[in-house]
């Protein structure tokens, strides 16, 4: 397939990317800088300059397409007027294509809010954080989209090696400093790798049906009290933790991380009966343990 990748030199798109390429699949990813259009030419895409906040500037510069897959997100303030923009161009776009073009949009474990003793399904109601309500109507727009093929991945927290959501996590312990936990060591979070994730957005681009949902949990909760032991252990330092309240991790990097205090469990069975998904990443404490 001709895929065009939006978000493609992140945590996930960078893995996106890569698997796609793996699997023989052609790939152009937008770019905003120089340095994303030299990661994704070296990665093996080809590039088309613009930004996701005005895609009226580069949207007539789109080959022909078999797909589209949307990760991109600033965490900024203006995150929903950019992402509605985005939307409003984009899928006029897509739907003149010649051939009928596959959307993969990117949703969130945070819109599913606190899940009680039950792991989250995607037949669960949504309960956005509020930073991120946006969300719901936008995927909502694109499921229902009759020109396009929608479909909607739902990421846990993603993490890769001491990166992503661990990066706080490993800073912090590499300095034998105190851990900062946020909301308290109970609070549970849903986890997948990055491998693991671009596997799952692969898979939803060559097998899903239009308007289906998947959730992108490997691993259905894991505390951030054993997260942040794990990091401790590894580095030597003492297992002192502290803990951060949802007010004040939202004062010192935005009201998008009071998600970090969100106690969750996610199930990702749909996407392994429906797909085939067969995550690798299973045991992150593990992992931890043989970080070099």
């Amino acid at each position: 397939m001709n895929v065009f990748v939006l978000g493609g030199t992140g945590a996930i798109g960078s893995a996106v990317v890569r698997v796609l390429l793996a699997r023989g699949h052609d790939v152009v990813g937008l770019a905003r800088s120089k340095a994303s259009a030299d990661k994704l030419r070296q990665a093996g895409a080809d590039v088309i300059n613009g930004d996701i906040a005005v895609p009226e500037r580069w949207v007539t510069a789109l080959p022909a397409l078999d797909a589209a897959i949307h990760m991109a997100c600033d965490f900024a303030t203006d995150m929903a007027a950019v992402d509605r923009c985005l939307l409003d161009v984009l899928l006029p776009a897509l739907a003149a294509q010649r051939q009928r073009v596959r959307f993969i949009y990117t949703g969130g474990c945070w819109l599913f809010g606190e899940t009680g003793g039950e792991a989250a399904t995607e037949a669960s109601p949504f309960d956005p954080l509020p930073a991120f309500a946006w969300m719901v109507p936008h995927l909502e727009r694109v499921l229902a989209a009759a020109e396009i093929d929608g479909v909607v991945i739902h990421p846990a927290m993603v993490y890769a090696g001491a990166g992503g959501v661990f990066r706080r996590f490993a800073r912090e312990a590499a300095a034998h400093a105190a851990i900062r936990v946020v909301g308290g060591e109970a609070v549970r979070w849903p986890l997948v790798h990055s491998d693991d994730l671009a596997a799952l957005y692969v898979l939803a681009l060559e097998r899903a049906p239009s308007g289906a949902s998947y959730i992108g949990a490997a691993v259905e909760a894991l505390t951030v009290g054993d997260i942040a032991r794990a990091f401790a252990k590894r580095y030597g330092a003492a297992e002192t933790l502290q803990t951060v309240s949802a007010d004040a991790i939202a004062a010192e990097i935005g009201e998008w991380a009071r998600g970090r205090a969100l106690d969750q469990r996610l199930s990702g069975e749909k996407a392994r009966r429906e797909l085939g998904w067969q995550p690798k990443h299973l045991d992150p404490e593990a992992e931890i343990a043989r970080l070099a």
